[in-house]
């Protein structure tokens, strides 16, 4: 048997073993470094030690004498190993364990060596234990032999591998060890051989540095481990039940009592605490051996076993397990990096707190760990923070006393998160806390009504609400408490009792703070009912109503109506004067079921709805209560219902009487020689407001509204001192004026001559808005600046799209002005530092909710003219003036930014690369007018322009195939800018934007390697003689550039030549064997690669760009040898890359003229060999240098790859 020290009865462990873990420090060891571990365990007397067990055992069978390894021949399963059988899952695990079983009685030695290699098998090894190494080696000796056969290289095994056979096997994995020891648990596992050899087995893998090993040995001993935790409690019970029974035997009369009875159940007694230590001692050796070294195991997935399994047997056996000995380690492993560990033990923990008997032993727990837990409800890992919130609410139920108020606060804010399954556990636990509690004066309280019990419940959730300072989603908390608190929630009578009825005497009213949230509550409750989905926010994609939901969704929308069709009309005539009760009590009839006025027969009830609307639009004049207003009759104005014509009697009475007395009040506004006076301005102002409201839902096109309205903007432009809030919601007007009148020449509903009369509108508002644009006033000037935007974006091109061709008279597109004025309004009122906007805070304090809004509108305006450029309405290039800007101002544009230079390259890689490329060249010539000539590439400003070019490099992505065009174009435009302007400090001085190469070589990486050839050509052009030679620090920019542009693992060493690219290697053929085996490059894969130069160049000529296009007859690019090796006179200038470009006929302004060019024509041969000649003996020293370093170089690389691979071999 296991040696291990003798157990108490109640299954306590050594004296000093408890008196190190029942001390001050049980819960601050979370290394366990005083826990004893039985690995190294001798054999108890009169037992063998498990290494010892099978030796001298005899003979023994062989594997199929009776019985085919072990386990059971039936249904094709013969010569079937246990993993196999256990793996395929066809066979009941009853029934494998019982053939088990039956070998095991048969021929134990052979029957356990099956089982061996059944946990040797599922950790995924390929090996096998034989009946030699199992008879004569110790198991350490086995486990070191398994670790070398197995591979662990391919990192699955079988508890790792996905797919469904693989769980499934998981969970055969653990029925089987779970039957195999409740089949055993009478007989075999006393045994002292079969538990002794599997207890060491395990404990000696779970040590293995194997991953495989000791993750299926863990497993494997943790259900162990379970399994028997539920053998000794059947044992205790059964023990419990022997004493009762002879204790009831002792204490009848001696004429009465049995005593071979008595000594029967003392013998029983007797047995079962044998049997009770001896399965005591196997836990505790699986419990030292295993649990305590594997529970901070660095893999987490074994201490998530670890910690599972724990919890378990403090559930099934709380008498033995559930005290502070273990539960030390659940909250030391509470403080675990994954977030897979942390589940597994809160977990662990809910299995205990839903119990109140369990969690009132846990006291001394929950004070240690409270907090820990407390604080696990802002776990990043959002089911950590779930199930912590769900702990927390267990422990509230088991006892009051043991949260603070501060540790209630803590999850309280939590109704308010974005993530739902957190709001909503946190909205579980806010219900316990406030609303589960009843006291005996509740109990006769009316069901409904003010004075019910939901009366004072939803008085609590309104003052909930309030103190909450930092949150005003009434939508968030309502959607909180939908699931556990929905039938408070939709008791909306008792919230129109709250709102209309007087209170009681001695009842404290309602304030109109507390008003104001209630009907925020109760309109909020009325969307969550009627849409049934989250608010926006926290919408975790559609979801399928059931048909039970529908029917719910159903009734709840014929009780709103039935209910708020009396109530709304007196609710708005109580409240009509206030605008935040008002706006919200009026989107309620969007929710109605309008079928139900004339059903239920609330016709008059709509009168009433329709006058108190009336009544709210005539006294009010704030934007949102007219929105509100114009929102609630274009639902009721449906044709679909019967309701519709007294509606559209109503809401056209309403109109009527709106434009009449705008257009009454608008001759005495515009009268000539009187100058209006402010209450003439305010009556103008606020009719407007609400025909601009109406206009947005309803069309106004038969008031013929565009005339006067455009009188009112010219007279402003005119006089120059129109009110500001008269011009923009005229423009605004105006604007709906517009959009209606194409909605119907778009339906085909107009008459002839209204696209002619639309067009003409259209185009002299657009005039009137950038009139406008350039004035003085900001807000008038943002107002203009966001219609011109939408107007052109409408009536862009895209508007004859869908078969709309008809529609091609209306496309208006900017033009150079309109344009320009876009521009210089995004660059004045956009790209400008927060303290400059002194619009934002419109004499207010400047607090951070005035920057956040008026940061938020600055966004707005990039957005809006940031679509103009995406969609094609302006020319792309426009947008260098946004683009340039795109570090400076990250944090706010960032994003807006980035995705337009994304949208523009879907639409055109190479004009998109000429656009980023203007950008960087525009903020180069600011940075040249700003500091001068002399460029000091080390100024922040200069790093700027360069990190900007990276970052735009990124943008790129990593397919350079793709790109390849757009990258090309972009260095060619970047190095004719480099060397479009002299020098002003005369010949021999770099070009003025020479330094601007230092910025292009951001952008050689994303090159492919033909095509840095190609555009090195090309720089060479631009090129002469003198600035080949040139070190010194001014022509820095241009050695870096040529540097970037030499291919990765090239060992060209290039040379300029007027034009002509020359390879100046003089490495022999033997210097590189190693390079030439790996890499080699044919004739036709050097043809391919100049057929592939010829994609873009071609693209390019298309395009009709002047410089950099091949010529039309395309030769292949010639091997490049240098002028020290080939004779000058051999060399013909069609040699050379020259002749791949067709040469410009007209140079730059600025742009050096290399030698060949200066040349006379008739000369041209002869002049290119006599300056071959001359400039030949100056590069041939430092050509010769170079090549011998390089070969020393590849002589070297050669030598060391040689020793390499003699080591190898």
């Amino acid at each position: 048997m296991i040696a291990a020290q003798e157990l108490h009865t109640d299954f306590q462990f050594s004296q000093e073993a408890e008196s190190q873990w029942s001390s001050d420090t049980d819960f601050e060891d979370p290394d366990g470094k005083d826990a004893k571990t039985a690995k190294g365990m001798a054999a108890k007397k009169g037992k063998k030690a498990p290494g010892d067990k099978a030796k001298g055992g005899g003979a023994r069978k062989a594997p199929g004498a009776g019985r085919v390894n072990g386990h059971h021949q039936e249904n094709g399963m013969e010569n079937m190993t246990l993993f196999e059988v256990v793996k395929m899952g066809k066979s009941a695990t009853q029934s494998v364990v019982d053939d088990w079983i039956e070998a095991y009685k048969q021929d134990r030695d052979v029957a356990l060596l099956d089982l061996i290699n059944f946990f040797i098998q599922c950790s995924g090894c390929k090996g096998a234990v034989s009946g030699e190494m199992f008879r004569n080696m110790q198991n350490s000796e086995i486990i070191r032999k398994m670790t070398e056969e197995f591979d662990e290289d391919s990192g699955d095994y079988p508890l790792t591998m996905s797919g469904p056979q693989w769980k499934k096997f998981r969970i055969s994995f653990c029925d089987f060890i779970a039957v195999l020891v409740r089949q055993c648990q009478y007989s075999i596992i006393y045994d002292e051989y079969m538990m002794d050899t599997i207890i060491s087995l395990l404990t000696g893998l779970s040590d293995s540095q194997v991953r495989a090993f000791r993750h299926t040995s863990t497993l494997g001993a943790m259900k162990l481990m379970t399994a028997l935790v539920n053998v000794a409690l059947n044992l205790s019970i059964n023990m419990d039940n022997t004493q009762r029974q002879y204790e009831a035997e002792r204490n009848k009369v001696i004429a009465k009592r049995a005593n071979d009875r008595l000594e029967l159940l003392l013998q029983k007694r007797k047995e079962l605490q044998e049997n009770q230590d001896e399965i005591e001692n196997m836990m505790n050796a699986i419990f030292k051996g295993v649990f305590v070294h594997r529970y901070r195991d660095s893999i987490a997935e074994i201490r998530a076993i670890c910690i599972e399994e724990i919890g378990m047997w403090m559930k099934l056996y709380s008498d033995a397990f559930l005290n502070d000995s273990y539960l030390k380690y659940v909250g030391w492993t509470m403080h675990d990096k994954q977030g897979e560990v942390r589940l597994k033990c809160v977990s662990a923990l809910q299995g205990l707190f839903y119990s109140r008997e369990l969690g009132a032993r846990l006291e001394l727990f929950t004070s240690r760990f409270k907090d820990r837990i407390v604080s696990m409800t802002l776990d990043k890992e959002y089911d950590v923070a779930v199930q912590a919130i769900k702990l927390l609410t267990l422990v509230l139920q088991s006892s009051d006393e043991v949260l603070t108020a501060e540790d209630c606060e803590s999850v309280y804010h939590l109704v308010y998160s974005a993530h739902r399954p957190i709001a909503v556990s946190a909205g579980e636990f806010l219900f316990k806390k406030l609303f589960s509690h009843r006291g005996p004066e509740e109990e006769g309280l009316p069901r409904r009504g003010r004075q019910s019990l939901n009366g004072g419940l939803i008085k609590t959730t309104v003052f909930f609400f309030l103190e909450s300072e930092l949150h005003e989603h009434g939508a968030y908390l309502v959607d909180s408490l939908w699931e556990c608190g929905s039938e408070l929630l939709k008791d909306w009578e008792t919230m129109i009792s709250l709102l209309l009825d007087e209170p009681a005497a001695g009842e404290e009213a309602l304030t109109d703070g507390q008003e104001t949230a209630l009907v925020e509550i109760m309109l909020c409750a009325i969307r969550q009912a009627c849409e049934c989905h989250p608010p926006v926010g926290r919408s975790t994609g559609k979801r399928v109503l059931t048909a039970k939901e529908k029917k719910t969704q159903l009734d709840d929308r014929t009780r709103i109506t039935e209910m708020f069709a009396v109530a709304l009309p007196l609710l708005l005539a109580k409240y009509c004067v206030d605008i935040d009760k008002v706006t919200n009590l009026l989107q309620i009839p969007k929710y109605f079921d309008l079928d139900i006025y004339t059903t239920g027969r609330l016709e008059k009830h709509l009168d009433a709805l329709l006058r108190q609307i009336w009544e709210v639009q005539d006294k009010h004049t704030d934007i949102e209560v007219l929105e509100a207003c114009s929102t609630t009759y274009h639902y009721l104005s449906n044709e679909e219902f019967t309701i519709f014509n007294r509606v559209n009697i109503a809401r056209s009475q309403l109109l009527d009487e709106l434009v009449d007395k705008f257009n009454r009040l608008l001759e005495d506004f515009l009268q000539e020689g009187e100058e209006p006076d402010e209450d003439d301005a305010y009556q103008v102002l606020s009719t407007l407001k609400k025909i601009s409201a109406f206009h947005n839902a309803h069309d106004l096109s038969k008031w013929d509204l565009f005339t006067s309205i455009y009188r009112l903007l010219n007279t402003g432009l005119q006089n120059g001192d129109m009110p500001e809030q008269i011009v923009i919601h005229s423009l605004q007007c105006t604007h709906y004026i517009i959009l209606w009148h194409l909605a119907k020449v778009s339906d085909g509903s107009s008459i002839k001559g209204d696209m002619v009369t639309l067009s003409k509108q259209m185009r002299a508002f657009c005039l009137m808005c950038q009139r406008y644009l350039n004035g003085i006033n900001n807000a008038v000037k943002e107002q203009a600046f966001t219609i011109l935007c939408d107007l052109l974006l409408i009536f862009s091109h895209q508007i004859m799209s869908s078969g709309r061709e008809q529609l091609e008279p209306l496309v208006f597109m900017p033009d150079s002005s309109l344009h320009a004025d876009l521009l210089n309004f995004i660059l004045d009122q956009v790209f400008i530092d927060q303290d400059d906007d002194n619009n934002s805070t419109d004499g207010q304090q400047d607090d951070e909710a005035s920057k956040i809004e008026a940061l938020h509108k600055r966004r707005n305006l990039l957005a809006a003219y940031c679509k103009l450029i995406t969609f094609n309405v302006v020319e792309m290039n426009s947008g260098a003036d946004v683009f340039k800007q795109y570090m400076r101002y990250y944090n706010d544009y960032g994003d807006i930014i980035k995705e337009t230079m994304s949208k523009t390259r879907q639409i055109d890689k190479i004009q998109c690369a000429k656009t980023l490329v203007l950008s960087l060249q525009t903020l180069f010539n600011e940075m040249l007018s700003e500091l001068g000539f002399n460029v000091d590439r080390s100024t922040s400003a200069f790093c700027g322009i360069k990190e900007l070019a990276r970052r735009f490099s990124l943008t790129f992505g990593l397919d350079q195939v793709k790109t390849r065009e757009a990258i090309a174009m972009l260095h060619k435009d970047g190095i004719e800018f480099a060397f479009k302007e002299p020098s002003p400090q005369g010949p021999g001085s770099p070009p003025l934007n020479l330094s601007f190469l230092d910025v292009l070589s951001e952008f050689s990486s994303k090159l492919l390697r033909q095509d840095k050839r190609t555009v090195h050509t090309y720089l060479e052009r631009f090129m002469t003689v003198q600035m080949a030679l040139q070190r010194e620090d001014c022509w820095l920019p241009l050695i870096s550039y040529r540097n970037s542009l030499q291919a990765r693992g090239d060992d060209d060493t290039m040379s300029v030549l007027s034009g002509i690219s020359s390879r100046g290697s003089t490495r022999s053929k033997k210097a590189k064997p190693a390079t030439a085996s790996k890499r080699k490059c044919p004739e036709a894969e050097e043809s391919s690669c100049s057929s592939s130069d010829a994609v873009w160049m071609n693209r390019e000529q298309n395009a009709q760009t002047p410089v950099m296009m091949h010529s039309p007859v395309m030769m292949h690019s010639p091997h490049l040898t240098s002028t020290v090796l080939r004779d000058p006179k051999k060399m013909r200038p069609e040699d050379s890359y020259t002749g791949a470009y067709s040469m410009p006929t007209e140079q730059l302004p600025h742009q050096p003229v290399p030698l060949q060019q200066q040349q006379q024509p008739h000369h041209h041969h002869q002049a290119a060999m006599d300056y071959n000649t001359q400039v030949t003996w100056m590069l041939t020293q430092r050509q010769q240098a170079e090549a011998h370093q390089q070969q020393e170089r590849v002589s070297m690389q050669y030598a060391k790859m040689r020793n390499h691979m003699q080591q190898a071999m």
